[in-house]
């Protein structure tokens, strides 16, 4: 996939020169930057987990995406004059910040430029899916599709389903896909009763990958 093979390509990067990356730690809650910013420098997580969320004019949020151990974000203000989005720890997090100066630098090796020119072709697909889901599918579906893709992200398989065990709230549920609390509390009750998810001891929610992925495919036809 193309956001491993970046990613594999900037840790032995990483690994291969220590002076290319410093160690931050970030308290659960805390901010890695600020909407604004011009801080352009491109984050890896060692451990933990960060969302990026983004602010409307009247102040309403968007949850735009959760990032996992291993995975890189912060990259695109490479493009902009100052952060689109803010990135927020959601429990303590190790980061690895690489200055955007040193990050330019090592665009050079051409491996390392493939990957990451790979990986943005992968980042403009994922938004182009999103707002065809936002125009093709009723909320209930495209709730399903963002438990997907959450599982796939910060899931772990087991033999009864793949848990998240990271809380996620129904409020950043609804601004991922783009409803209201009280909907998104419906559905998920409703696929409670269909058994697609379920709650279990130790996690916030264990999906049916499987089911999801069918009830999506039917409810298409």
């Amino acid at each position: 996939m193309a956001s491993s093979r970046f990613a594999q390509r900037l840790r032995g990067l990483v690994e291969d020169d220590s002076g290319v990356a410093t160690t931050i730690r970030i308290p659960r809650g805390g901010h890695v930057f600020n909407c604004g910013d011009h801080d352009d420098d491109v984050y890896m997580i060692e451990t933990g987990q960060v969302k990026t969320v983004t602010f409307s004019r009247d102040g309403k949020q968007c949850l735009l995406s959760i990032y996992a151990p291993g995975d890189v974000f912060g990259e695109l203000c490479q493009a902009s004059a100052g952060r689109l989005e803010t990135a927020t720890a959601m429990r303590p997090t190790i980061l690895r910040r690489i200055r955007s100066g040193r990050f330019r630098a090592a665009l050079a090796d051409q491996d390392l430029l493939e990957a990451f020119l790979a990986y943005l072709a992968l980042r403009v697909s994922e938004q182009q899916q999103i707002i065809t889901n936002l125009v093709t599918m009723d909320s209930e579906r495209r709730l399903a599709a963002v438990l997907l893709t959450l599982a796939d992200k910060i899931g772990k398989r087991h033999s009864t389903g793949t848990s998240i065990e990271q809380r996620i709230t129904q409020e950043e549920l609804s601004d991922m896909v783009g409803t209201t609390r009280s909907r998104v509390g419906y559905f998920l009750k409703r696929f409670a009763e269909a058994g697609l998810v379920s709650r279990h001891p130790g996690a916030f929610l264990v999906v049916d990958e499987n089911g999801l992925a069918d009830y999506l495919e039917t409810a298409a036809l």
